[in-house]
């Protein structure tokens, strides 16, 4: 990883993604460009306040890293709408990173998410972390939630090419259904039959699970297949909590092909309920 993108807005969440952006800078000794989108749909006068005023604190910004971190780091202000000035710079710059800050977990949560943090991630084409958790020092154990497609295998190497695995414990989870178990007659099927069934589900999880980990080359004593009772996005959070994992890893393109359907429908739902850190890694086409 030799360059790292954070978009900012000066708010604390923001200074989590600051923390841990910084943190990667200092561990893979990249460079770090900040970045800060002021709307330019306003009147003159207050996009040139606010501008002016974003310059003078991405000025101290930039002095404090270099002086007291070590960092080389480039500021900038667009004016554009939030996600498109952010992925215009994604664009220009092509960092192997972009940090931002978790979304709002307040009333406009949904507003939040629907409008900035999932269309960046829609719209650029590099891995996009967004840090929910405190950053204290370098991710401890990381997981890959997998569906077995090539856009996990995808996330799985991006994940190796950025060095964040380096000392950390990995795990790949795959969550699987039983399908059998959902149809209108299958609760007159007889207990040792379903308990068998399941079995079967389970060790064909398990089986094809490890295939996939050893077509990523990523060696990993710890494979969870886990069988879904709850949504996709609930199991994948709720394994990341049995397993003490700090840091998630997810690709938005699925089995459907289609990048929007699986970012709506999964990695959408976990960047919104994450209590931890999550990698959105893109679709190569991106």
């Amino acid at each position: 990883m030799k360059k790292i993108m954070l978009a900012t807005d000066f708010s604390e969440r923001s200074d989590r993604a600051l923390r841990r952006a910084t943190l990667l800078a200092r561990q893979f000794g990249a460079s770090l460009s900040v970045v800060h989108v002021v709307d330019d749909d306003q009147p003159s006068r207050i996009v040139d306040s606010e501008r002016n005023a974003a310059s003078d604190l991405l000025r101290e910004l930039r002095n404090t890293l270099q002086s007291v971190d070590g960092i080389t780091c480039d500021t900038r202000v667009i004016l554009a709408d939030a996600f498109v000035g952010i992925a215009r710079a994604v664009e220009e710059e092509e960092p192997d990173l972009l940090v931002i800050g978790p979304h709002r977990r307040q009333a406009l949560r949904d507003v939040f998410v629907g409008t900035t943090a999932e269309r960046t991630i829609r719209s650029v084409a590099c891995p996009v972390l967004m840090v929910n958790g405190f950053p204290v020092g370098p991710y401890r154990h990381v997981m890959l939630a997998t569906d077995l497609s090539a856009g996990s295998e995808r996330a799985a190497r991006t994940l190796v090419a950025l060095g964040l695995i380096g000392g950390a414990d990995v795990s790949f989870l795959h969550v699987y259904d039983a399908p059998a178990t959902r149809l209108v007659m299958s609760h007159t099927v007889p207990k040792d039959d379903r308990e068998a069934y399941l079995d079967d589900q389970r060790k064909e999880a398990a089986k094809t699970l490890a295939q996939f980990v050893k077509k990523t080359g990523v060696r990993s004593p710890r494979q969870i297949a886990r069988f879904g009772l709850h949504t996709l996005a609930d199991e994948i959070l709720r394994s990341a909590k049995d397993e003490a994992a700090d840091l998630v890893v997810l690709g938005t393109e699925g089995r459907t092909s289609v990048a929007k359907f699986f970012l709506g429908s999964v990695a959408e739902a976990v960047l919104r309920m994450a209590d931890r850190d999550v990698l959105a890694v893109p679709p190569a086409s991106a």
